[in-house]
């Protein structure tokens, strides 16, 4: 530990605390946006930008088993969305009576709104059979896969960008659409924009969807269930 500016002690490598704010701002302030879209483009240097925080993501083995497809052709979102449009019916009938009905007044997507959308997918052969770290858990590409979505996530917060994650696929329709070959996962569609505002809590949480549950309920000493 060494010194800082104000004579207080810090770790080596640590942010400042002004840096250290602003990271958690951006953790906290993060948004699922579906519904704020603007029609502005977003530009190829911001673009980059995000892309390449995500390809800053840890990865196990150090395989980075990403790809990013950036999509901005109207007509290739306007099929993704049809694929979303068929999978969302299916899923609403899933719910029954007052739970449907919220959740057919959700805004789940804005697939034809946002003007970018990057499909992000995971190779899981890209270093062969046996990788460091994945020996005994296969998933482990997938999950490092999804660091990197986070890390997208983050920086476009901290560029003003909008991001929501869409899931409600089946995987094939919107392999077709993309020409994915069928040995990669897909593992997100973002869709990306500029937006006029962002909600001061999840969106989910606001319209009663859901609330965040108490952090202390779901922490846990030494083993399940322990007292923290």
């Amino acid at each position: 530990m060494r010194p800082d500016q104000s004579g207080s002690l810090t770790r080596a490598g640590a942010f400042s605390a002004s840096e250290r704010d602003a990271v958690y701002r951006a953790i906290e302030t993060r948004r699922d946006v579906r519904s704020q879209f603007l029609p502005d483009p977003v530009p190829d240097d911001v673009i980059g930008r995000l892309l390449a925080a995500a390809h800053h993501a840890p990865s196990v083995g150090f395989m980075q088993p990403w790809n990013f497809i950036v999509v901005r052709d109207q007509a290739v979102r306007s099929t993704v969305w049809e694929a979303f449009a068929k999978a969302n019916a299916e899923a609403a009938d899933m719910f029954s009576g007052e739970q449907q009905k919220a959740y057919r007044a959700l805004k789940l997507e804005g697939i034809r709104t946002a003007p970018v959308g990057i499909c992000v997918t995971c190779d899981p052969d890209r270093c062969g059979d046996v990788v460091l770290g994945r020996t005994h858990n296969k998933r482990m590409d997938s999950y490092s896969t999804v660091c990197a979505v986070q890390n997208l996530w983050l920086a476009a917060r901290a560029e003003g960008v909008g991001v929501g994650w869409v899931s409600i696929f089946h995987e094939a329709d919107l392999k077709r659409a993309l020409g994915v070959p069928e040995r990669i996962e897909i593992v997100a569609w973002l869709c990306v924009g500029y937006v006029d505002r962002l909600y001061e809590e999840p969106e989910l949480a606001v319209k009663g969807w859901r609330q965040r549950l108490p952090l202390e309920d779901l922490v846990f000493a030494d083993r399940w269930g322990g007292g923290a």
